[in-house]
């Protein structure tokens, strides 16, 4: 217990998660007031339906490009701004409810912008937790606003359900806009982020940047798997729990609370008793609660129980924390800085994104064999889906964590940069036969390396006259991307780069350097100054060097 609240110790964290407490509460009083604020206006399941998801769906849309901005602008001003924005979407619900000018065509609208600023403001949240704590803390720090939420859920909707009753929706809405002010007063203390002396990147590039970071690496790539699978396969639970309720029980809404409100407390369970269970499950952690939490949906659908299936609830709570929490953490200490937040986002997309579609099957399912017996169907596949990724492997928390380059690999700044792209680099080995498969296989690992940080293709082509040159080209779209790609180098790129140049007979591959050129006379680039640039900055960072005896570096004659 001592340890899993450590990150309370930290001023900056503990003023945020104290703040976001009570942002939450505001969250789910909101939702409430909203659902039922819509009812009254409409009476119809479909528009209360709408509604309930205006919170969600524009994450769909903008996942990417709010996780691309948390990754170039300073995540304390997103923070800022998405706050600022949820918060004057609830003061405009309040004052159109009070004055009675509302109607369900602009609740829904000021729906969507709330549920926008929640989309700009989750990846920049999510990414900000590394910047807080030690990363030995990120975990307990992950399960910690995992308590603030489930605290939230579990008094939330109680509140909200008494403050409509008794005053109606318009004080809901005033008491959420007035929670966001908490969190804006402390992010608002942060210290603002340093600009980074590279320059703007333009967000389209950016989310393609982000994009080819996941597809190019593997790791990652297993994460987001199991967390969609998971996703899929455990919607079910939460989602037909009232018709499990009603049919299976044969009870009411008391029960439907009661039952909800258990697997809440085995969610606050599991955020206190995570480490306990990461202590004894290590690297089998995310996999081994996923299969829990389908052996617990399995006993929730069979059981006719209403003891036995709360006891089943709090087990799924538990593993809910124990694995999302995990798998959170997981994502955020892999990911390298200047990618976080598109990984975030990616994230957020993999899991919330595929909730829906597990709720939609196992709905239709529930619809052919009924609502328990769709949960117990369903929760088998949650069960295959973590015993098999059991047996395959995922990465464990601390795994794949991107290291510092080594001290003799140092880039050193440059102020000046030139326009001009795409940029085309390539990179020549003369290799010795005998070592061709050894090659080969280092050339699949520089590719990855190559195509995660920001060349967006890569060829191995080799030389038709002599088979033992090989060259390696790559594109990026400028010239701002390649200098930028030097800096996105970490520890474990290093030694492939390494691994690749001693593979030429020489030890030192030869490199050049191609931009494209405007036709236009009055934009030609400035090669003399662009090539000095760039050979500075091979010279200093222990890259391969640029080939001596490029033609590109010989004054024209005549």
């Amino acid at each position: 217990m001592k340890s899993s609240i450590d990150p309370l110790r930290i001023r900056h964290f503990r003023a945020l998660w104290t703040a976001s407490v009570f942002s939450n509460i505001g969250t789910f009083l909101h939702a409430v007031a909203a659902s039922w604020a819509m009812l009254e206006l409409t009476g119809s399941p479909l528009w209360v339906g709408l509604m309930a998801a205006s919170s969600t769906l524009p994450l769909l849309f903008l996942a990417l490009p709010a996780g691309a901005m948390a990754d170039l602008v300073d995540r304390r001003r997103i923070l800022l701004i998405a706050q600022s924005v949820m918060g004057v979407a609830a003061v405009a619900m309040a004052v159109f409810w009070y004055l009675d000018i509302i109607s369900p065509g602009l609740l829904l609208g000021l729906g969507l912008v709330l549920g926008a600023g929640l989309a700009l403001n989750q990846p920049a949240w999510q990414a900000m937790v590394p910047d807080l704590v030690p990363r030995g803390m990120v975990a307990d720090a992950v399960a910690l606003n995992s308590v603030a939420f489930n605290v939230a859920r579990a008094v939330g909707p109680a509140l909200g359900g008494v403050i409509v009753a008794t005053s109606g929706p318009g004080l809901a809405f005033a008491l959420n806009a007035v929670s966001f002010l908490g969190v804006i007063v402390v992010v608002w203390t942060f210290r603002p982020a340093t600009a980074s002396a590279l320059g703007s990147e333009p967000v389209g590039s950016a989310i393609a940047v982000g994009l080819r970071y996941a597809r190019h690496t593997p790791p990652f790539r297993k994460l987001l798997g199991i967390a969609a699978g998971f996703a899929v396969t455990s919607a079910v639970v939460q989602s037909l729990l009232p018709n499990l309720t009603a049919d299976a029980l044969d009870s009411n809404a008391t029960t439907y609370g009661f039952l909800l409100g258990a697997m809440g407390v085995g969610a606050l369970i599991g955020a206190f008793t995570r480490r306990y269970g990461l202590d004894r499950l290590s690297g089998a952690m995310v996999p081994v609660s996923i299969a829990m939490f389908g052996v617990a949906g399995i006993i929730t659908g069979v059981s006719r129980l209403i003891p036995l299936t709360a006891a089943a609830l709090v087990l799924a709570g538990v593993c809910w924390v124990w694995s999302l929490a995990t798998l959170n953490a997981t994502v955020q200490l892999m990911s390298p800085q200047w990618v976080r937040g598109r990984a975030m986002s990616l994230y957020s997309l993999a899991f919330v994104g595929f909730l829906p579609i597990g709720s939609i099957i196992g709905g239709g399912l529930g619809n052919v064999i009924g609502a328990a017996e769709s949960i117990a169907v369903m929760s088998v596949g949650t069960v295959i889906l973590g015993l098999t990724f059991t047996r395959v492997g995922i990465p464990g928390l601390g795994d794949s964590v991107p290291g510092e380059p080594p001290a003799d690999w140092v880039t050193q700044p440059h102020a000046e940069h030139h326009r001009g792209g795409p940029v085309m680099v390539i990179n020549t080995w003369v290799i010795r036969h005998a070592e061709l498969a050894e090659f080969l296989t280092a050339m699949n690992d520089l590719r990855r390396v190559r195509l995660r940080t920001g060349a967006y293709e890569w060829t191995l082509y080799r030389n038709a006259e002599d088979p033992h040159r090989m060259s390696e080209f790559m594109l990026l779209t400028s010239w701002q991307d390649h200098i930028r790609q030097h800096h996105r180098i970490d520890a474990a790129a290093v030694e492939v780069i390494r691994r690749a140049s001693g593979f030429d007979r020489t030890g030192r591959p030869q490199t050049r350097h191609l931009v494209a050129v405007s036709v236009d006379p009055e934009r030609l680039p400035e090669w003399e100054q662009l090539l000095a640039v760039h050979d500075d900055l091979h010279a200093s960072d222990g890259s391969i060097p640029l080939d001596k005896d490029d033609a590109v570096k010989v004054p024209p004659r005549g």
